[in-house]
This record gives structure tokens, C-alpha cells and sequence, in this order.
């Protein structure tokens, strides 16, 4: 059912996909404090329910973020700890977007009391659901599987020379599945031909796949982060490319059906 933060449509599998950065909403109080550039929303992942149209059919469980990612992000640490040490990171309220242009207009930035405040209304709500819905697929199967679907630009120089591979697929440097099932996944990926893949390269998991994983509690997440190209027009207007698209659906599809298997696998090892 719809949330002013988040839907949530369950489903058969032992599968939760969460898509933490897909949400457009933004509170009107809180647009008119940002700049024109921001308003754009550039740094959404942008139609990623559309992309992965299949994942109802197959019976997954699905948990969408309703409002951006510049009102709060809901895939970094409540504290502001970063994400990747030593790199370039954006703020759990983000005050740049990813081409480093300000979010806000001059002085109009949030002090801690309002970061704090979007903590308890908007990424609290997503992260107990989550919390909340990973429980009863455990209890529902003896195990749960957890997959974070993410997309980016896929030239940005703030987080990475040149071009990024097409597939980015993460499971927290091998800390948030277990052992069998990164490789599977890659092996899933890397079938399709035409696309590009790497397990834990640059985006190796953040906040969500390496707060939820947990192997030895029968909990197992993966994050894939996906390249626009893949899917959609790059060049400003955020259009989706149908015919793009249906290429990397199957692919898409393949890795989460090798999920599937490599993660009922798993509780056998």
C-alpha cells in the first residue's frame, strides 16, 4: 500500500527489492529552497519501477521510495558517517548533487535540528519497513534475500575515472552474502553478451546492503548499480529508451532469478 514515504507491494518469494533513490516527491517548503539546478532532480535513478516491470510477475517483494534522495538519503548512514572513506561522498542530506552544484540556495541549506527532523519522518519509515519486512520473509522462508537496485550517470567524474562498467553489482566486499552468491551473480551478468560487469569494483554496497546483510543470520543483499546508458538517454532530458531497455531486461531478469538460486543454495552450505 502507498506511504507518504515509500509503496510496498508484497510478494511469494523470499526476495525484498528496495529502490531506495527512485522517489521524485519533494515537500513544496523544502523546493522553494532549492536551486533551479536541483529541482531537476538530476541525480535520481530514474524509472528503475519501469525497468524492472517483471519483478511483480515473479512474485518479488517490492519496497519503492516515494520522496528524493536530496530530501534525505535513505541509502547512507542516519549519523552522517560516510560511505566510502577517502572518496568523494554525498551527505546523508545531500548540500551538493553529483556534478558538485549547491542543492540549495545561499544560507538556505538544513542545520541539524532539520536533518535530524528528515531522519524521524522520511528515512525512518523506508528503514523500519525494511527492517520489518526482511523479518517476516525470514520467518515466512528460514531465509531472505535482499536485493538494493541503483542506476547512475555513467560518466561522473566526482566518483570515478572514465566510464563506468554497465553492471555494477556489490555485496559489501563479500561481507553481506554468502560466499556463492556474488560470483553467481556476475556469472549471471557477465552471460548476457553486450554489457560490461564487475563485482565489487567502485560500488561495492552502501548504507542498506551492508546494514542488512548478514549471512549468518540467513539474511543475504546484494546492490546492483546500473548504468543510464543501459537504459535511458544521458543527455539531460532523463528520457527512457524503450528499446534499450529490452535489451538489459533479460539480463536484469537473469541475475535475479540466479539470486534466487544461488541464495536457496546457500542455506545448504
Amino acid at each position: 500500500m502507498p506511504d507518504f514515504t515509500y509503496f510496498f507491494e508484497r510478494g511469494p518469494l523470499p526476495l525484498l527489492v528496495s529502490m531506495p533513490h527512485v522517489g521524485t516527491q519533494i515537500p513544496p517548503d523544502l523546493a522553494r529552497r532549492m536551486t533551479p539546478q536541483a529541482r531537476t532532480l538530476a541525480d535520481t535513478d530514474w524509472h528503475l519501477p519501469r525497468l524492472y516491470n517483471f519483478l511483480q510477475a515473479m512474485g518479488a517483494n517490492l519496497l519503492v521510495a516515494i520522496n528524493s534522495r536530496y530530501v534525505v538519503d535513505l541509502n547512507r548512514d542516519p549519523d552522517g558517517r560516510v560511505l566510502y572513506p577517502g572518496a568523494s561522498n554525498t551527505e546523508l542530506c545531500p548540500l551538493t548533487t553529483f556534478n558538485m552544484e549547491p542543492v540549495y540556495r545561499e544560507g538556505q541549506g538544513p542545520d541539524p535540528a532539520e536533518i535530524a527532523h528528515r531522519v524521524g519522518a522520511y528515512w525512518r519509515p523506508y528503514h523500519f519497513k525494511l527492517a520489518e519486512e526482511l523479518a517476516a520473509i525470514r520467518e515466512r522462508h528460514g531465509y531472505a534475500l535482499l536485493f538494493d537496485a541503483h542506476s547512475i550517470k555513467s560518466e561522473l567524474p566526482r566518483f570515478f575515472e572514465g566510464r563506468l562498467w554497465d553492471i555494477n553489482l556489490g555485496t559489501g566486499g563479500g561481507s553481506s552474502a554468502a560466499p556463492g552468491i556474488g560470483p553467481a551473480l556476475l556469472a549471471a551478468a557477465e552471460s548476457v553478451p553486450g554489457y560490461s560487469a564487475v563485482l565489487n569494483g567502485r560500488f561495492t554496497g552502501g548504507y542498506i546492503t551492508r546494514t542488512y546483510g548478514a549471512p549468518t543470520a540467513r539474511v543475504h543483499a546484494a546492490q546492483l548499480e546500473l548504468s543510464w546508458r543501459t537504459y535511458m538517454d544521458e543527455a539531460g532530458n532523463f528520457a527512457f529508451d524503450e528499446g534499450r531497455a529490452a535489451g538489459v531486461r533479460p539480463l536484469l531478469r537473469q541475475v535475479i532469478e540466479s539470486f534466487l538460486e544461488a541464495g536457496a543454495a546457500a542455506q545448504g552450505a
